[in-house]
């Protein structure tokens, strides 16, 4: 955990993140394994598994919750009875207890489960999300390839970028993703649970480094 401004940032592992500020927001929760505080806003990028885990959701999703999620998702959180599901598409932006959340695109342009199918097609519309929390943005890329729509994110203050190939960015295509998102704070994620390891978070380190790409970038020992 650690905190930029205030806002207090805890990786849970995987993809997952614990906001705080005031109110509690988490991102794609996966594999929880402890009490889990409820959130005031919750939002899933995509219908995979490792993001949509409603044995994960029902930990954090109470009758005060506002869950922001794609359509594809929006039945199954339905199900957990928050107190209100928006639902979003690239290039919305909500609000949600003060807190500005923007879908932004996310999907494969390099990553593929068979010639010419990605694992992220960008015709599904899977999201990532830039939250402005106490004025600080905090953009979760979500499950993405270096995309050219990254370079439209101006002003991002902290960037959670995955880094373990396969099914998302490599560690060196994080990296420059992080060149143009120029960030005060990169944050690897997405390795440990399904694909990847601490290797790969490392060698993002040390490639955004090489790079000048961010002022500052923090390894996260997970919090689950």
């Amino acid at each position: 955990m650690l905190m930029i401004e205030e806002v207090q940032i805890t990786w849970l592992g995987h993809d997952g993140f614990k906001l705080k500020k005031e109110k509690v927001v988490y991102i794609d929760p996966f594999q929880l394994t402890s009490a889990a505080e409820p959130g005031d806003l919750v939002c899933v990028t995509h219908e995979h598994s490792d993001h949509l885990s409603p044995d994960d959701l029902k930990k954090v999703v109470g009758r005060s919750t506002t869950v922001v999620t794609i359509a594809a998702c929006a039945e199954e959180v339905k199900l957990l009875r928050p107190k209100a599901v928006r639902v979003v598409k690239p290039g919305d932006t909500v609000e949600v207890d003060g807190i500005q959340v923007e879908a932004v695109p996310a999907y494969n342009t390099t990553k593929f489960r068979s010639p010419g199918n990605p694992f992220h097609p960008r015709a599904d519309g899977k999201v990532g999300f830039v939250l402005t929390i106490g004025g600080i943005r905090i953009y979760h890329a979500g499950d993405t390839d270096d995309i050219p729509e990254m370079a439209a994110l101006h002003g991002v203050d902290v960037a959670l970028l995955p880094v373990s190939g396969t099914y998302v960015m490599t560690a060196a295509e994080a990296a420059k993703a992080c060149g143009i998102l120029r960030p005060k704070l990169a944050i690897p994620m997405h390795y440990g649970a399904i694909v990847g390891s601490a290797a790969d978070a490392e060698a993002f380190r040390a490639e955004a480094f090489r790079k000048g790409a961010a002022w500052r970038v923090e390894v996260l020992t997970p919090e689950p």
